[in-house]
């Protein structure tokens, strides 16, 4: 039986192929309703009352907005594009939910991260932080304390809560939009030297939360750690980047630092809290600090989560550059566009 009461799902202007956009479709196609949370009445908007949502205009910043939002609603779907203030739109969000009184799930967009930079580890002495976290990294970015802010508020709210602790996505701009002019020369320059990781599609991810806010009993007060199906080091990943562009694609490992000062300092200089985010991303990677996958999201799928070539195939952010690429013309994406398809300043998703 369709859900009745509207799901709300901010984040929800992102691109077509984002996250949030992506289970916008899943659950107008599914005949659910939905609530369509957005920060400007604008073209992307338009596309999603096309669609059929039912599109609410405000700021997540604004409590009047956020309980505005909630009216009618049972359950919730939290995602926001990086900003510093993260941790209050979350908790705006809770505080509003709690007034209400009878929301039936809240799903919360986390980090991987969550899952090993734990209180325990992240409150240890700095030498047993850098051991554990690769040499590299002593504290958690920005937002990644943001993250785990937001957990341990909305755990304090005694809201039904579930977390998604999504591994790096395979939009994220590292191995996106960053990645486009190498890969022009048919090089993947990336400071992972040879770790091993497993990236996750966006697609599962949406269809996972889609099956959490439909059916959310099973899922109450738990927090999922998720990673793609492959766990393979870079010069895997240049064969799936050499199958879906059409050309040979060789790994250059690079040093953390030096990329990080030639790629993401540059693309980023006026997105400083992004920018700290990233940098700590690719120090945890390239230090090895993230180690091993669980089988958790084929579990909840009941099916193998799509794998990295097919994310790169069938994500209209990443084959677009792709066509650019075949052609011979590369031009980088606005460095505001982060995982899944959201924008930075829309708060929700790296």
């Amino acid at each position: 039986m369709p859900e009745r009461n509207p799901i709300l799902i901010t984040g929800a202007a992102g691109e077509i192929g984002g996250v949030s956009r992506t289970m916008v479709d899943m659950l107008l196609g599914q005949g659910h309703p939905v609530r369509a949370f957005v920060r400007q009445d604008d073209q992307r908007a338009h596309s999603l009352r096309q669609a059929g949502a039912e599109v609410f205009v405000g700021d997540l910043l604004t409590i009047a907005d956020v309980s505005a939002a909630l009216k009618g609603v049972r359950r919730i779907y939290f995602s926001m594009s990086l900003s510093p203030y993260y941790t209050d739109a979350v908790s705006l969000m809770a505080a509003a939910a709690r007034a209400q009184g009878d929301i039936e799930v809240f799903v919360n967009i986390s980090e991987y991260e969550q899952s090993f930079m734990t209180f325990d580890k992240m409150t240890a002495p700095e030498e047993e932080r850098r051991a554990w976290l690769g040499g590299l990294v002593a504290n958690w970015s920005p937002q990644q304390r943001a993250h785990w802010i937001a957990e341990q508020v909305l755990d304090w709210s005694g809201l039904p809560t579930v977390n998604i602790r999504g591994a790096m996505f395979v939009e994220n701009p590292l191995m996106t939009w960053l990645a486009l002019e190498p890969l022009s020369r048919g090089e993947l320059r990336l400071p992972f030297g040879d770790h091993p990781l497993a990236p996750i599609a966006g697609h599962d991810v949406a269809e996972l939360c889609v099956k959490i806010l439909l059916d959310p009993a099973p899922h109450l007060s738990k927090s999922y750690d998720l990673n793609g199906p492959e766990l393979k080091d870079m010069h895997g990943f240049a064969e799936d980047y050499t199958a879906v562009l059409g050309r040979p694609v060789t790994y250059v490992p690079e040093d953390v630092e030096t990329w990080n000062e030639t790629y993401v300092d540059t693309a980023l200089a006026a997105f400083p809290h992004t920018a700290e985010h990233l940098k700590t991303l690719t120090r945890l990677m390239g230090g090895g600090g993230y180690r091993g996958a669980t089988d958790q999201l084929e579990t909840l799928l009941g099916r193998p989560p799509k794998t990295v070539r097919w994310a790169l195939e069938n994500h209209p952010r990443i084959q677009k550059p792709a066509s650019a690429l075949r052609g011979g013309h590369v031009s980088r994406q606005h460095p505001g566009e982060t995982r899944g398809g959201d924008r930075v300043n829309r708060r929700a998703g790296l």
